[in-house]
């Protein structure tokens, strides 16, 4: 079954009836009603993806009928059909918005075809007015940059996953700022699905009211604001992937329609009376332990072992060291393209730091840091800004670089660099973490990231 319904207008009644039994074999639902008053009342309701009108109708005729229809709501494709004798009448439909029409004795296979265009021409319009209505993003890198052993695993599990046909569900882990969305955009755009949707949810983004009806759409009426129907996201992501960013934020409550829809692919809008078949692939992503929040009963155990299909851990940079010079230099070039600099490598002192450094916040924050590197340099070689040295709690002289706020020479562990880091932000901000201005601000990191990684050095 597609899931789809059809909603069949005619008077003559052994010609519908015959439609009906036709398009059933094919996996349509379809409805029957003789005339245009009728299917009026059957629309709140029913809510058909297409309807077949007969352009001559008793009582209101199919153009009075078409332009009701488009009232309702726009997005539902209208196909006429016509007798021989009223072909004007036909053309006059479709210069007022039906899909197409199609001429009696109907040729069934025909409308097989037809109603299979005039859904996907739906679907395709109502996903691109969403696009459209979505907040304007940059274009991820291409690749997933990495030469360290641990680096190269996370890319051969891409490679492996972006070969399957059926793609299961993947969930990806790892700190924020780890790339966990660019992992997700990359098995996308490696896959045979590359040319289909990919729809971005950032979970803790929508607020949990309206979290449900973004998901799964609504219709008309469902509620006050509801004027006309929408589709939600698992819609507009047909034949694609549907990236469920910070799954963990979603609240228990919507947690079992979400583990319904990924099992049994289908979704009912909000105040809708059906399900609707989808063809969907779910990658979603966590800086949680969810496996954990799933024993404490904060995240499904089944909603949690049916997204862990697949499951990629992405390491923090702390753990990928080889990695942060080749990141440096990427970021080096784009940025230097981005503003219209010559800065063409970076200097000794800058490598000195860029390798010296925890970076808690990743590979966003290395991001970052060289961005307003290659703004503030003077020079063809990116050298490291004191107002950036200040904020990173790195005490610099002429000669030497020293990590920390106690000038401590001597080699220490990179976890206890990240300690004295954070210390020494806390410091300078007084202990305020969030706001304006506070540690959390300066560090580049979520609050509740910051709180995990100061529970887990044991600073207060």
């Amino acid at each position: 079954m597609n899931g789809s319904t059809i909603l069949i207008v005619d008077d003559e009644r052994n010609l519908a009836r015959a439609m009906k039994a036709f398009l059933a074999e094919h996996g349509y639902e379809s409805e029957v009603a003789g005339d245009a008053e009728r299917a009026l009342q059957l629309l709140p309701t029913l809510h058909p993806d297409v309807v077949f009108s007969d352009v001559r109708l008793p009582g209101m005729n199919g153009i009075e009928f078409l332009k009701r229809i488009k009232e309702f709501d726009p997005a539902i494709p209208v196909v006429i059909m016509t007798a021989f004798g009223s072909i004007e009448g036909a053309v006059e439909a479709v210069k007022l918005g039906a899909f197409d029409y199609v001429k009696k004795p109907l040729d069934l296979e025909e409308l097989k075809l037809l109603a299979e265009r005039a859904r996907e021409t739906s679907l395709m319009k109502q996903e691109l007015s969403y696009l459209r209505q979505r907040v304007a993003r940059d274009v991820p890198f291409a690749n997933v940059l990495g030469e360290s052993p641990v680096m190269r695993g996370v890319l051969e599990q891409v490679r492996q996953i972006a070969a399957l046909d059926e793609t299961p569900p993947v969930l990806i882990t790892g700190e924020t700022g780890t790339g966990k969305g660019l992992v997700a955009r990359t098995i996308h755009a490696s896959g045979a699905r590359a040319n289909r949707p990919f729809i971005d949810v950032n979970c803790t983004a929508l607020p949990a009211t309206l979290m449900e009806a973004e998901l799964f759409g609504y219709e008309r009426g469902a509620f006050t604001d509801a004027k006309e129907s929408k589709i939600g996201l698992f819609e507009a992501a047909e034949g694609g992937f549907l990236f469920l960013d910070e799954i963990g934020d979603v609240e228990l409550a919507l947690q079992g329609k979400l583990l319904r829809a990924i099992e049994e692919r289908v979704v009912r809008r909000v105040g809708g009376i059906r399900d609707r078949k989808i063809d969907v692939r779910i990658l979603a992503a966590t800086n949680r332990d969810l496996e954990r929040d799933a024993g404490g009963e904060r995240f499904r155990k089944d909603l949690y072992f049916r997204l862990a299909v697949i499951l990629i851990r992405l390491p923090p940079l702390r753990d990928r060291a080889n990695d942060i010079l080749l990141l440096a230099e990427h970021y080096l070039r784009e940025f230097s393209a981005k503003y219209g600099r010559e800065v063409r490598g970076i200097d000794r002192l800058a490598r000195e730091l860029l390798m010296a450094y925890p970076w808690p916040g990743n590979v966003r924050e290395l991001e970052n840091f060289v961005e307003r590197s290659v703004i503030l340099s003077s020079g063809n070689e990116l050298q490291a800004p004191l107002s950036e040295l200040r904020g990173l709690s790195v005490a610099v002289s002429e000669s030497t670089v020293q990590i920390g706020s106690g000038g401590a020479s001597a080699p220490v562990s990179l976890e206890e660099n990240e300690r004295r880091h954070i210390a020494a932000v806390l410091e300078q901000t007084k202990g305020v973490i969030g706001g304006k201005g506070g540690a959390a601000e300066i560090l580049g990191l979520p609050i509740s990231t910051l709180r995990n990684r100061m529970k887990k050095l044991g600073l207060r």
